[in-house]
Formats: structure tokens, C-alpha cells, sequence
């Protein structure tokens, strides 16, 4: 089935069977292997990309229910001597360890804020009229769906939290 996406900000075209998976169409057509097959049952986070401005897991999603969407993956962010502010915040904290989980977590933590900055509350948020504060709970729960097998978890939220402008 052709289908039409626009990744990293350039429009491809794809033939790709109906039972692709997205995930599996951005590394095994496109050669975008940034996103990484984890647990392939949306449970550990390490596909997470960035679809039509949303985070989601790659692994759940079949590559023709996105027909002319926008994708940006971790490839998509930046690029060496040119990295995104969270993929430098993320080497600065060293917010990886073996770097399987990092492109999900870069990805997810990149829309995360934007959805904070929208005023979207989470589970922990204190008041759901106010704009809510980057605190680590906040970071913690909203990150929840990203695993990291090492546990670099006070790093990756100290890089948030950098990226984000909360400091520290």
C-alpha cells in the first residue's frame, strides 16, 4: 500500500504492507533505526517519536493509518555539532547509559515539555487550571512510559529539568 509521511521535515513515500508497523517502517524502509524495537508491545517506550506534534510508541501504530502525517524522529532533532537543547542537556547529565532507551526518552522529554508549556496537567499536577511546574514529580510521572534498563532516571530528570528551563 503506498502511503505519504513527511519525516525529519522531508516528504517520502513509502510501499509498504498494511501489517507494517510504523516502527518498522521508519527503520526497515526509510533506514531511520534511531527508534529502537524494545519490547514491540508499547510497554518500555524506547520508539517513541514525535507525530504530528505528539509523542507517541511506533510499535502500536500501523504505518497506513498515517497517511500524510508528520513524523520526527531522534534523527530529525538535531545532528552532530548541531544537537537539539535536550539532546545536549541529555550528554551533559549523562542521561544515557548504554543508550537504548536515550532516542525514545530525547523524543518523548521533547514533547513532554511542549505539551507542559500547553498547559496540559498530568497525574501529580496540583491544580489543573494553572499552568503546571516542571518539578520532579511532574517529570517523573509524565516520563512514566519510558524505561531505562540501566536507571539513569536522576540524570535523564536532571537534563529535563535543564531543557526545560527549571535548572538545576
Amino acid at each position: 500500500m503506498e502511503i505519504q509521511l513527511k519525516v525529519n521535515g522531508e516528504p517520502r513515500s513509502l510501499d509498504v504492507d498494511p501489517r507494517t508497523s510504523l516502527l518498522d517502517a521508519l527503520r526497515n524502509h526509510l533506514d531511520l533505526t534511531g527508534s529502537k524495537k524494545g519490547c514491540d508491545h508499547g510497554q518500555c517506550g524506547a520508539c517513541t517519536i514525535i507525530l504530528n506534534g505528539r509523542r507517541i510508541n511506533s510499535c502500536l501504530s500501523l504505518a497506513v493509518m498515517h497517511d500524510g502525517d508528520e513524523i520526527t524522529t531522534i534523527e530529525g532533532l538535531g545532528a552532530p555539532g548541531a544537537l537539539s537543547p535536550m539532546q545536549e542537556a541529555f550528554v551533559k547529565h549523562d542521561g544515557y547509559q548504554c543508550g537504548f532507551c536515550t532516542s525514545g526518552q530525547i523524543c518523548s522529554a521533547t514533547a513532554m515539555l511542549d505539551e507542559v508549556k500547553a498547559g496540559w496537567p498530568s497525574n501529580v499536577s496540583d491544580d489543573l487550571e494553572s499552568q503546571p511546574q516542571l518539578t520532579n514529580d511532574e517529570i517523573s510521572e509524565r516520563m512514566s512510559g519510558n524505561i531505562c534498563r540501566c536507571a539513569a532516571y536522576a540524570n535523564i530528570v536532571d537534563a529535563i529539568s535543564e531543557a526545560g528551563g527549571s535548572g538545576r
